[in-house]
């Protein structure tokens, strides 16, 4: 059954009691947490603060969904560089990223951070991809031991030149080779994927992906813009999809709490109207 999210980022500034207050108060059933509006690197978060934090999460009724946003405001980090030394330190910390999503109680993380993943001058694409390669392999087998599933997120060309397209996520999952390792699906990145349409990409690839974050192409939360989110909430439902939906914005100048209320008011009315056609 799909559940409804949304990303705590919108939040900023607010207290964790009020914000999962409010987010349950509108009906999400989730939140989604960007690793630095908890500490400027995860490993700076205390133990304590961890459980802390899921006790917050859990006793307002919420699931904390797992993080995205993972390299974010970080340094030293590059998922495709060439140096070793740093594949190795970026595969360390996603690491340290899967630790902290089991310990706060979620269960996926989503790898978007398109500036840690561009081709650096002089490396080719197939060079690139098997630095990517490397680490996914090297660090997946942990990760799944944790029960977390790495979620691979295609971007516009705009935002990275190193995979575009859901089809090549999707390669790069085949290469992979990990059950928990997954396609991560977004209206407004797949917006981008020219000669096609947001519900064609969901029939086609949706049942393997982990996880869908909605938002319009305006960069504001459903309902807030032009795109008809009843087809793309059909399209979810028709391809089996059962997993979160999260709303994550770029556009905070709404508010918070109006930009909450308009997704989850839309997201609900799109997904009963499909679920009433299924």
């Amino acid at each position: 059954m799909i559940r409804l999210g949304i990303c705590n980022e919108l939040f900023e500034g607010w207290d964790i009691e009020a914000v999962c207050r409010t987010v349950k108060g509108l009906g999400y059933d989730g939140l989604e947490i960007a690793p630095f509006t908890l500490a400027p690197r995860i490993d700076e978060l205390p133990a304590d603060r961890r459980r802390e934090l899921r006790t917050i999460v859990e006793d307002s009724g919420l699931e904390t969904i797992g993080l995205h946003w993972l390299l974010a405001r970080t340094e030293g980090f590059y998922l495709t560089s060439p140096d070793p030394l740093v594949r190795q330190r970026t595969g360390e910390y996603l690491l340290r990223l899967a630790e902290a999503t089991r310990d706060l109680g979620g269960s996926l993380m989503v790898l978007g951070s398109p500036k840690q993943r561009d081709l650096l001058p002089g490396v080719g694409l197939d060079e690139a991809t098997r630095y990517a390669l490397e680490v996914f392999r090297r660090i997946m087998p942990s990760i799944a031991g944790m029960g977390i599933d790495l979620c691979f997120e295609p971007l516009a060309p705009s935002e990275t030149n190193f995979i575009n397209t859901c089809a090549q996520a999707m390669e790069l999952v085949r290469q992979v080779g990990q059950p928990r390792f997954k396609l991560h699906m977004d209206v407004k990145a797949q917006s981008g994927e020219a000669g096609t349409t947001v519900p064609d990409l969901i029939r086609r690839y949706a049942r393997d992906a982990g996880h869908f974050h909605a938002q319009d192409v305006n960069l504001r939360g459903p309902g807030m813009g032009d795109v008809d989110f009843r087809p793309i909430m059909r399209a979810l439902v028709e391809s089996g999809y059962d997993r979160w939906v999260s709303v994550e914005v770029f556009d905070f100048s709404p508010g918070a709490e109006e930009t909450a209320r308009q997704s989850v008011a839309c997201l609900r009315e799109s997904l009963k109207a499909a679920t009433a056609g299924a």
